[in-house]
């Protein structure tokens, strides 16, 4: 057996946090949004790695708790999407599992992709009341990304436990960003690149 470490971490790029410093609180989604995309954007310039950002941020203050990009190639672990890194250090920042308990604020995930099927399993479980997604899951196969089976009313299966979502958000600038990575030679991982995804 392989010698298992007693933690697994990753850590973020050195440039997220001058980024997430450049944030100015705001309620308007499409300012969050923006931020978001131009994060993912980012990452791709700085080649640490895939072509999406998220955020969490306080629904009623518009607070950034926390930012994440997709980390998958660069720190050889399938599970950094930008979402679950973005949900884990928000987590870390309030001290809690649940993002959605009493004694804290709401807080909404902000992605300028829709979620894949693991990032749409890890929503419910967060806590988060609130989902904004930029493109969507159909322009991440476009360019090759296997998103995964995801149930096809992923919208409806969130909203009936309580979770809002908003999607189409600046679609077509988050869109272009994907377009840029793959244009870019940027490496478009899957598993299982050479069998049946469908």
């Amino acid at each position: 057996m392989c010698a298992q470490q007693g933690l697994v971490v990753f850590r973020p790029p050195a440039w997220l946090k001058d980024q997430a410093a450049s944030y100015q609180p705001t309620l308007d989604i499409e300012s969050q949004m923006e931020f978001v995309i131009d994060v993912a954007a980012r990452n791709i310039a700085e080649r640490t790695g895939g072509p999406f950002g998220a955020a969490v941020f306080e629904q009623d203050s518009g607070r950034l708790v926390s930012l994440g990009v997709n980390l998958v190639t660069t720190q050889k672990l399938s599970i950094l999407h930008a979402e679950i890194v973005a949900l884990s250090a928000a987590q870390r920042c309030v001290g809690a599992f649940d993002l959605g308990a009493p004694d804290l604020a709401s807080h909404q995930l902000v992605t300028s992709t829709e979620p894949c099927a693991m990032c749409f399993g890890a929503i419910p479980w967060s806590g988060v009341r609130k989902v904004v997604t930029g493109a969507s899951d159909s322009d991440a196969r476009e360019i090759g990304f296997d998103e995964g089976p995801k149930v096809a009313d992923w919208v409806g299966a969130l909203e009936s436990r309580g979770i809002l979502v908003t999607t189409d958000v600046l679609r077509d600038r988050a869109r272009e960003v994907l377009i840029a990575y793959r244009d870019s030679g940027g490496e478009i991982y899957n598993s299982r690149a050479d069998r049946d995804t469908s």
